[in-house]
């Protein structure tokens, strides 16, 4: 019969996720796996699946907010080499899913790819960026996508192509459990002229953002042909606090954490804003992160 305990050398139990997501807080795993290749991933999702264990795909943490009471079931985190490689072959890039966004941006911006490099800045791995489509107003992910390699929950492994994804404002129709890799069509450029344009798009960046604080990114999405962080900051939020966790005072749309912060004060600050956004404006925000 399957069991879990086949896999102990690569498992953790009970083990803290706070260190691993951007906010610090939350409580731990019930289990926590850690592959070391695609077979033994494709392994471990057969014999959850089997089990009617609970899956979740843990990548970056920079979008996530865990609940204090932890998370039942499976964590898995593609960290091992096999799943966070980068090559490139003429325009096109390969990338693992576990890769760094920011990695996988370097790379192809010093090997004179161009289009890559409107996400600098943007945390988190290229699956998350690929589920949620990340990206900002000079461009998203989806754009330069040629190929996903995708895992489901019961282990089956397939590429879709292309023609078969659909991308839009903050999401997509990615919704197989694991990219296991992606590959992304590019342009070629000068690789002095595109850092230069992530030298520019990263002094806007940090200039408006608390990137020296523990954030998980936009809280909300943007309203269609609104900013979320414009009608927080116009309904008076800004530096409003909940215990050790407020809005930030320099992006509306933010929150920071300090020592001592517990995710069920992020989570009322988070109502308090979406009240007040909806008293003053009318407009009820979605939310961008996720909450386990």
């Amino acid at each position: 019969m399957a069991s879990l305990d086949d896999f102990s050398v690569i498992t953790r139990r009970d083990e803290p996720l706070a260190p691993l997501t951007w906010l610090r807080i939350g409580g731990p795993a019930q289990r926590l796996i850690e592959p070391r290749s695609v077979d033994e991933l494709a392994a471990v999702l057969r014999t959850c699946h089997e089990l009617g264990e609970h899956v979740r795909l843990l990548g970056g943490g920079s979008n996530l907010l865990i609940r204090d009471e932890g998370v039942a079931g499976v964590v898995i985190r593609l960290t091992d080499p096999a799943f966070c490689g980068v090559s490139i072959s003429g325009n096109r890039v390969k990338a693992g899913g576990g890769a760094l966004l920011s990695h996988v941006i370097t790379e192809s911006a010093q090997a004179g790819l161009a289009g890559m490099e409107t996400l600098v800045g943007i945390p988190g791995t290229i699956a998350g960026a690929l589920k949620g489509n990340a990206g900002g107003r000079n461009g998203e992910i989806g754009e330069h996508v040629a190929s996903i390699t995708v895992m489901t929950s019961s282990g089956d492994k397939y590429v879709r192509q292309g023609d078969e994804l659909v991308f839009e404002y903050r999401r997509s129709n990615v919704v197989e459990l694991c990219v296991v890799e992606a590959e992304f069509e590019l342009t070629p450029d000068s690789p002095d002229e595109i850092a230069e344009r992530m030298r520019k798009l990263w002094v806007i960046k940090k200039s408006t953002q608390p990137l020296s604080f523990q954030s998980a990114g936009c809280i909300f999405k943007n309203p269609r042909g609104l900013s979320a962080g414009a009608l927080i900051e116009q309904a008076g939020l800004k530096g409003v606090k909940i215990g050790e966790c407020e809005v930030s005072d320099r992006h509306g749309n933010f929150i920071v954490t300090n020592p001592g912060a517990r995710s069920a004060d992020v989570l009322k600050l988070i109502d308090v804003m979406r009240t007040k956004v909806s008293e003053a404006h009318g407009v009820e925000l979605e939310l961008e992160i996720q909450v386990w």
